[in-house]
This record gives C-alpha cells, structure tokens and sequence, in this order.
C-alpha cells in the first residue's frame, strides 16, 4: 500500500443510494486518502451510514436499496460485476457502532475469518499481533480461551477492531465505534484510530463534534444525503467554507 498521503485509496463518482423511492446518499463525489482518519459528519438520518455500508457492499443483503454512480477502490469498480464480494469485504473491514463479538472465545473470535477464508498460517502469532495492535494483549493475554462476551463494552469493541485486523485489510470503516461507550473506552478507541493510520486508511462516522476534530485529518460534511462541504479537518472547523457547515459544527442544528 502506498504511504503517499495525497493518493486516493477510494473515490466516490455521483453516487446515489435509494431505499425503494427515498434517496438516502444524492450525487455524491468524494475522495479518500491512503493513510488518513476521514470523519463523516452530519445530522441523524442524513446518509452517513448509508454511505458507509455502500463501501463494502453491505446493501448487498438488502434488496429495496439501489446503488448508482460509481465507488471505486484501487482503480476498480466495486459494484462490478466480476468483483467478489466476500473478497471486498476481506480487504474493506468494518466495524459496527455496537460491539459485536461472536459467542466464542477471544481467540476464536480473531481466528474465525483467517480461518475460513484460508488466510490462516500461524493462529498464535495472528491473535497476539492483532490484540496488540488493538491495544488489547495486555488485558486479556491471560484470559485468550474465556469467551469473548465476558469483557467489558470497550474491551469488545476493540477486540472487533482486533478482528477486523486479523483480516489484513487496507481500509477499516467504523460507524459510530464509540456512541455505545463510556468516556474512558471512548478515550481508549481514539488513542487506537490514531495509532492504527500509520497502517491503514480509515472512515469513521460519528455523531461527536469533538471526536472528529480530535482524530481526523479530513472531514465530510453530508445534510439530507448530498455533501455540503469537505476538506482538512482544521479547516472545516474553524473556517467553513459554507454556512451551513459552520451552523452545525457550532450546534445551531442537527
């Protein structure tokens, strides 16, 4: 994967995504960057999840949603025919806005996907490489065979991150990792996201103001699904470039 910051890992062209006759994401182009947090933001209901999901195909299992325009990742169409995507989802991994560990062990946890997808060459060396990077091997180095649902809401939210690395995926996707967490796991998953753009690309929804200018280095604005306004995430913090960005950065709506 490249380390150059200005090279776009993933491009969205005129994308539009509808739930039967309601268009949720409307003309939407976007860039985004290798080794950069991008943070969407944007009032409930606005088609920041939607957008996200549509990046590894998650609408796939739902059949009144419609996909148009083009999202292409390395150059290549995703939404095309002769891509694969359960491979997608391999190199796209996502985590969900509440922790969702399989009912097994933590170790099982992190060796499921390798496992069935044939990626599986030393499982103990993958379960602690993907804890650490998680920032979880020192919590649970002792604890790898007791099920995954014993550990706190934090602990499982980044032993899904952990399992998503396990994958070896080049762009993570995360919605809203931290609305179901308290002010010490919140704090605990930024550290990560932050350490973890050295290696990966990553875009995270969230509702909290704060967060996004704290962990991102690009910022997406969507209202009631077009994109209003994006750009470094100083800038679009401190002077917005459209007024309705700065009235809901500032709390005026949303």
């Amino acid at each position: 994967m490249s380390s150059n910051p200005n090279s776009a890992i993933l491009k969205l062209e005129q994308l539009c995504i509808s739930y039967g006759t309601n268009m949720a994401v409307d003309h939407v182009d976007l860039e985004f960057f290798t080794n950069q947090v991008t943070a969407i933001i944007g009032p409930s209901g606005c088609g920041k999840s939607t957008l996200l999901r549509s990046i590894n195909r998650m609408h796939d299992f739902n059949p009144i949603v419609t996909t148009t325009g083009k999202i292409s990742y390395q150059g290549k169409d995703l939404n095309a025919k002769s891509v694969d995507p359960a491979e997608v989802r391999r190199q796209i991994g996502m985590v969900f806005q509440k922790p969702n560990p399989f009912p097994k062990s933590i170790y099982n946890n992190i060796i499921w996907g390798p496992k069935i997808n044939g990626l599986l060459k030393d499982p103990d060396e993958l379960v602690q490489k993907s804890l650490e990077q998680a920032a979880l091997w020192g919590e649970v180095k002792d604890r790898l065979h007791e099920s995954a649902l014993g550990l706190s809401g934090g602990q499982q939210q980044r032993l899904c991150i952990a399992r998503t690395i396990a994958m070896n995926p080049e762009l993570i996707l995360m919605d809203e990792p931290c609305s179901a967490l308290d002010p010490k796991s919140t704090a605990h998953i930024e550290s990560l996201i932050m350490e973890l753009r050295e290696k990966y690309t990553i875009i995270i929804v969230t509702h909290n103001m704060q967060q996004a200018s704290r962990i991102s280095d690009q910022t997406v604005f969507l209202y009631e699904g077009k994109l209003i306004e994006m750009g470094p995430t100083g800038d679009v913090f401190t002077k917005p470039k459209v007024k309705q960005t700065e009235d809901y950065i500032t709390g005026r709506f949303g």
